[in-house]
């Protein structure tokens, strides 16, 4: 059905007015009647290679297409060599490539002489993010353009069609057409094979409810793969929303990950970054918690070990928030990097032999426990460098305690001596 619904114009197109639309840059090259060469990057059954199909036709160039997965050298050169000779018989050429980051850089890179020469205009379409899966050089010769998920009004359209060509509705609730959008996880292609199979039912059969249509289709897995794109987008979103304060979503990020199969480790390494990066000192006590939650998944497995992640989770999500020890460290670092070897002063070194005493190790140190406040007030950066303030404490959650010390050291500390 897929194959037999595949939109004939560019107009029939769903889902993607931001890139076809009059304001967008595929709509204003067709209104120009030129094309120039693009990388189409987006989730499977959008429409890459039907639009790109469709660009060749409207622009007047010859359709070549040509997988990354089944094609080699040999195959690029012989297809470069039939694209020269079209265009010495004034014919252009459209050369669409899918899964174009399968190739590696040489590959990638010998496509760079025939666009450049204007022998081949080059498509490729990837499922994987360009920054990462392609050259550089290859990209700056190229516009990347990002194609999305089908939502729940392009699904509407092609149902619609579908049921056009079925010359029949589907024989489903309200309920169970929704939950089909959803099973769809924005794939056309997808989701019209999930059609064809509803219509597959016999005429007149009693109309599904949503557990009928789950007993007749199978349930897809959520678009995710851990060790690609997808991996990082939704850890990136699980670290953000703890870091917003947002419990919920923190919760459904993390599900979704388990849901996916994802390493429940990965997420607790995750989470043990936030605990230091993002509530830090705010709540000492959000640390341990995640390393507690790590011990409870490697004695419980799956999947009762995800109770403690969801606990870790939305305890790092509702605590207090500060970054100002994992800033403080950052420009420690860098201090340390512009000060080079200096030595500790005197008093911070021990003096185990009589040769370091009479070298001044240890001169002028005092115990900070026999003083009366428990702090002797010494300066411990090294000489020759003036005191920096790393650590500035956010004042949020158990900060604001640790701020009022720091200020009560900083208040008694002594000068340094001026030699």
């Amino acid at each position: 059905m897929a194959d037999r619904l595949r939109p004939q114009t560019l107009e029939e197109v769903v889902g993607q007015d931001h890139l076809l639309g009059p304001g967008g840059p595929l709509g204003r090259m067709v209104a120009q009647g030129r094309l120039s060469s693009l990388i189409f990057w987006g989730p499977p059954g959008v429409g890459k290679t039907t639009i790109a199909r469709l660009l060749a036709d409207r622009v007047d160039l010859d359709f070549v297409q040509i997988s990354a997965i089944f094609t080699g050298v040999a195959d690029l050169r012989k297809v470069f060599a039939a694209a020269e000779a079209r265009r010495a018989a004034g014919r252009g050429t459209l050369l669409f490539v899918d899964e174009i980051h399968r190739f590696n850089r040489a590959q990638q890179d010998s496509f760079l002489p025939v666009m450049e020469s204007g022998t081949v205009t080059l498509v490729g379409a990837t499922t994987e993010n360009p920054s990462f899966a392609l050259n550089a050089a290859l990209l700056s010769r190229a516009q990347v353009l990002t194609l999305h998920r089908l939502e729940e009004d392009a699904l509407r359209q092609l149902a619609t069609r579908a049921e056009a060509h079925l010359g029949r509705d589907l024989p489903l609730s309200d309920a169970a057409r929704e939950a089909l959008y959803t099973l769809a996880d924005g794939d056309g292609r997808f989701f019209l094979g999930l059609i064809e199979e509803i219509a597959s039912l016999p005429e007149g059969a009693p109309p599904l409810d949503e557990e009928g249509l789950s007993a007749l289709v199978q349930r897809r897995m959520p678009l995710y793969d851990a060790a690609q794109d997808g991996h990082y987008n939704l850890a990136s979103a699980l670290q953000k929303s703890i870091r917003g304060s947002d419990t919920d979503a923190a919760l459904y990020w993390t599900a979704r990950m388990l849901e996916a199969g994802e390493d429940p480790r990965f997420i607790l390494r995750r989470l043990t970054v936030v605990a230091s990066e993002d509530v830090g000192n705010a709540d000492p006590a959000a640390l341990p918690l995640v390393i507690a939650a790590r011990q409870a998944y490697e004695a419980l497995g799956d999947p009762e070990g995800h109770h403690a992640i969801g606990q870790a989770v939305s305890y790092l999500a509702s605590a207090p928030k500060s970054n100002a020890a994992y800033k403080a460290l950052k420009l420690a670092k860098a201090a340390a990097r512009d000060t080079g070897s200096l030595m500790p002063p005197s008093h911070a070194l021990n003096a185990p032999t009589k040769l370091m005493k009479d070298e001044g190790y240890s001169e002028g140190y005092v115990y900070d426990h026999d003083t009366q406040d428990g702090f002797a007030g010494l300066d411990y950066f090294p000489d020759g460098m003036e005191r920096e303030a790393f650590y500035t404490p956010a004042g949020r959650g158990a900060e604001k305690l640790i701020k009022e010390r720091l200020a009560w050291f900083a208040a008694r500390r002594k000068p340094r001596q001026k030699e």
